[in-house]
Order: structure tokens, then sequence, then C-alpha cells
């Protein structure tokens, strides 16, 4: 794989958490989101000690409150899917601030804040601390299918390029005077939303053709293989580990 892109979400770091191969990394968090889920939403206290092990390692990787805080945001259209739950939801009801809610509506908001909450907060710190090209290195040292992590990968390489057409296109239209002001406007963006998919392609080809000419037969050329340490392994497994020992004790509660 080529040249990375650093993309927003990461944060220049030299913590350990940034030291660890991204392999280790994607493992930790996919097998701490799996125990977050399986934990029964009843088990309130698990979910707050979820909070405080997520805390610590943002802490060790010196990510600032604020920074992880404000990515959070991104969950807003399910906590507002949340809020709606004990209003919509069928079941026994209950008085909250003078109003009529549902009990099995409250659980399910609360189920789905809580896990959505501890799943957006762990994925937010692991793109914080590790690059996108890393990242895709980490997909691939863990087997996934090779198309699967290069179609993510020319996504993300071209993901910057498509935009940059769509600003100039839409410079192009606004220099000549145009403005969409109503749905009379919308042809026209339908046309160009067709050029751009026209132009796209178009690249696409000719990227296509260069990489052939160049040796390309299917896979990318990894040019840096990462490899990790059975040290570095128990420390990523310690998020994962320690989450299962609290889902457990949830269960067994």
């Amino acid at each position: 794989m080529g040249a990375g892109h650093t993309h927003k979400l990461y944060r220049h770091g030299h913590s350990p958490v940034h030291a660890l191969p991204p392999h280790c990394k994607l493992a930790a968090v996919f097998g701490f989101v799996l125990v977050v889920v399986s934990t029964p939403r009843e088990a309130v206290w698990a979910f707050a000690l979820y909070a405080v092990l997520l805390a610590a390692v943002a802490a060790l990787a010196r990510i600032p409150a604020g920074f992880l805080l404000r990515r959070l945001l991104i969950e807003i259209p399910f906590v507002a899917f949340a809020v709606l739950m004990p209003f919509v939801v069928p079941g026994e009801q209950v008085q909250v601030l003078g109003l009529s809610v549902s009990v099995p509506g409250l659980w399910g908001a609360w189920n789905v804040l809580a896990k959505g909450t501890l799943g957006v907060a762990a994925s937010v710190i692991l793109a914080s601390t590790t690059e996108l090209r890393s990242l895709l290195l980490g997909l691939q040292r863990l087997k996934l299918p090779p198309m699967l992590v290069q179609i993510a990968s020319f996504m993300i390489r071209y993901g910057d390029v498509i935009t940059d057409e769509m600003r100039r296109m839409s410079i192009a239209r606004r220099s000549r005077g145009f403005e969409a002001r109503g749905i009379r406007h919308w042809g026209v963006l339908g046309k160009s939303a067709g050029a751009l998919f026209i132009r796209s392609y178009e690249r696409g080809e000719r990227v296509h053709l260069a990489m052939v000419s160049r040796g390309y037969t299917g896979t990318m050329p990894v040019i840096d293989e990462v490899t990790a340490s059975r040290a570095q392994w128990t420390y990523a497994a310690a998020l994962p580990l320690t989450a299962l020992a609290v889902c457990l004790l949830g269960w067994t509660l």
C-alpha cells in the first residue's frame, strides 16, 4: 500500500496505545464491543465500569476529554432515536417528569444509548491513535478478504479526490450565476451528479489501466510488514479481557 492519508480523527502522539500494532488494536476493540453488546442491559454498573476502562485507555493515549467528546457527536441520530423509544414502545407506563413513558421503552433507550456510546467511544479512540493506512494494514494482517481491504483502501484514497471534484463543479456553477433555491433547480443538480459519476468512473478506468501497466495483478504489495510480539498482544488483550470479566459478573448477579 502506498502513502498514507492522515484523517481528522487521528491525533499524533507517542503513547503506548499509539505504539501498539494496528491489528492488535483492531482485535482489542472488536472484542471489547462484542462484550459490551453481550452485557445485559439491567447491569447498569457494568456499563459504568466499561466507561471507566475506556477513560483509562484514553488517558493512557493522552487523548483530551474535549477531543473525545466532540467526536462522540456523531451518534446524535442514535440519541434522537433512543429519546423517542419511551414514547412509542408499548408496555407498562410510568410517570417521569410529568410525562407518561413506557418502562420497556426506557430500558430500550438505555440499552441503545449505553452500548452505542461505548462502541462509538472505543472506535474514536482507535481512530485517534491509528492512521488510516495502518488500519488497512491491520485489516490485511487479520486476514480479511483482500478485495474488501482494497475497496476500503481505494475509497479512502479517492474520497478526497471526488470531494474536490464536487467542489470545483460547485464553484463553476456559482461563477455562472447558478444558485439552487428550490425544486425547479433539482434537474441541474441531478445532471451535475450524473456528470460527477461519469467523471469518477472514467478516472477509475484510467487509474486501473495505469496500475495494470505497472504490474498490478489483483493485490497491493505490502511494503512494511507489521508484526506483534506476545507482550503487545497481552497488552492489547487487557481491555477486552477485563470487560469480559465484568460482563460475566453482570450475568451472574
